[in-house]
């Protein structure tokens, strides 16, 4: 190329702005701060958002679950052991699913055991038609009956034993609300030879002793039970005729023992009404959203209280380790030398402890509450770790220019470490921390599902105790383990994923980045 080829017009140079005053313009975006810019990049992370959703909604539940329960973890009631979850939507509508409904397979003693509950109270038991069908058991043939079975109506009827003055209130009440809650009282000579079966109450037909010494039912001519209802002899205080249309008898309705009380047989779920009734604790029925275990402890109660404590636990150590940690930490990195060498042997020496021995030798040998067992545990070898990470900070920024400048000017060492490096590393630290809460909380749930720490004591239970309970009836009663595991599988799940969030959003490295 010829060099005239690089000349320019003249024409071509034109003052940009000829007689003007040119300024600095001011700026028209605003600054960002650094939490500012965090937040900006963990709100573009849509799997941290959704984490730290559930993780609100989980703490929701810890806060507001045994409030709004009407239930406590002390309550328990043995004849609603074992019931499934019900809501209430669900089951007035007939749906089945959280209906307190649960598929059985059983023999035709069984079977004819249902429906004479279902005779007796009223209520439905059996939930669906049942399909019949033959098997062989032992090189006989036998029919099984499959159906849906209302955990909490097949209760039925119990024998209670009242004193003079609690029948006497049982009857009152059962008068002015117009409930039969007492039914009549089983002639003694009538009731099941067998003994595994002479104090159920809820056998209130003839029956007879069968093959290998097991109730059979006797039936009339029709094929329907017939009742050993106690005539009335004169001698009970209180009579009424039985609800059943066209049975004009009296039967006597209790049984006198000794020390002047009553066998009294009632239909439980309105004497379980009755009882809250009277006691004025807020439980008016028999409705357990998430069922019950193995006591008949409410396991929504049991779960939201369990899991209140995990947090609170884990957010005292965290905050503690973060504060212990990141002071012991700043002082190591920031003076460095022999006293980082001597401070840092301490810490190698406590790190090395493992943390099942910590925990065992306190259950062991120091007389004091789980709680505080497991508070001093976690603090013994959990600082360390942060004290680790604050340390590497420190060391990291120590020498950077902003830091020599302020030393320069005179700045003290405490306004060194804590106004111009920890502010830097606390992104870090944060992460950290957060990260610290499922950790204390999975080992707690270890801790109480192998027994080693027991925290299933009065008002206090544990998710690890409801798991370690569940565990014996993972084919029968499912609901029991399903609950607490799908608690902890969400908890874990969501604070890693929370972590990882936090983790990008406060590294130094992607301030003022789009990704």
């Amino acid at each position: 190329m010829k060099a005239q080829d690089y000349q320019i017009s003249k024409e071509k140079f034109v003052f940009h702005s000829t007689g003007e005053n040119l300024h600095d313009k001011k700026l028209d975006t605003k600054p960002v701060s650094y939490f500012r810019d965090a937040l900006n990049r963990f709100a573009k992370n849509k799997a941290s958002i959704l984490a730290a959703i559930i993780i609100g909604l989980l703490v929701l539940f810890a806060i507001f679950g045994p409030i709004i329960s009407p239930f406590t973890v002390s309550y328990e009631d043995a004849n609603y052991a074992y019931v499934l979850p019900r809501n209430k939507m669900f089951y007035n509508l007939g749906i089945h699913f959280w209906d307190g409904g649960q598929e059985k397979e059983v023999n035709k003693a069984t079977f004819d055991l249902y429906k004479g509950i279902e005779q007796e109270t009223g209520r439905t038991v059996i939930m669906t038609e049942p399909k019949l069908h033959e098997e062989e058991y032992m090189g006989k043939m036998s029919t099984l009956y499959t159906f849906r079975l209302d955990t909490y109506n097949a209760v039925g009827v119990k024998y209670e034993l009242l004193t003079t003055e609690e029948y006497l209130a049982l009857q009152q009440y059962q008068d002015e609300h117009n409930v039969q809650i007492i039914f009549p009282i089983t002639e003694p000579k009538l009731r099941p030879e067998a003994e595994q079966d002479r104090a159920n109450a809820n056998i209130w037909y003839q029956t007879k002793l069968g093959g290998g010494r097991k109730t059979a039912i006797v039936y009339d001519k029709d094929g329907n039970f017939i009742p050993i209802y106690q005539p009335n002899d004169g001698k009970d205080m209180y009579t009424s005729k039985m609800y059943w249309e066209g049975d004009e008898k009296l039967y006597n309705y209790a049984e006198a023992k000794s020390g002047g009380r009553w066998n009294v047989r009632v239909d439980y779920r309105e004497y379980y009404i009755y009882k809250h009734a009277i006691a004025n604790d807020g439980i008016t029925e028999p409705n357990f959203i998430l069922g019950t275990n193995n006591a008949g402890k409410d396991l929504f109660t049991c779960l939201a209280s369990g899991a209140r404590f995990s947090f609170i636990l884990s957010v005292v150590v965290a905050s503690v380790n973060l504060f212990v940690g990141a002071i012991y930490g700043s002082i190591e990195g920031y003076y460095g030398g022999k006293t980082d060498i001597v401070m840092e042997r301490i810490v190698e020496i406590l790190s090395s402890v493992p943390f099942v021995i910590v925990i065992t030798l306190l259950r062991y040998h120091f007389n004091v509450d789980h709680v505080v067992i497991l508070f001093i545990a976690f603090f013994l070898t959990g600082w360390t770790g942060m004290a680790g990470r604050t340390r590497m900070q420190f060391y990291r920024f120590k020498n950077q220019e902003y830091v020599l400048v302020a030393r320069t000017l005179g700045a003290k060492d405490s306004r060194i470490m804590f106004k111009h490096i920890f502010p830097n590393a606390i992104g870090t630290l944060i992460t950290s921390s957060v990260l610290v809460i499922p950790g204390v909380i999975f080992s707690e749930t270890s801790l109480s599902y192998l027994g080693i720490i027991n925290l299933n004591t009065g008002d206090m239970t544990s998710v690890g105790t409801l798991l370690a309970t569940g565990q014996n009836y993972l084919f029968t009663y499912p609901h029991m383990i399903l609950f607490p595991a799908v608690f902890i599988s969400l908890l874990m799940l969501s604070f890693n994923l929370f972590g990882n969030g936090l983790r990008d959003a406060f590294n130094p490295s992607l301030r003022g980045t789009e990704e």
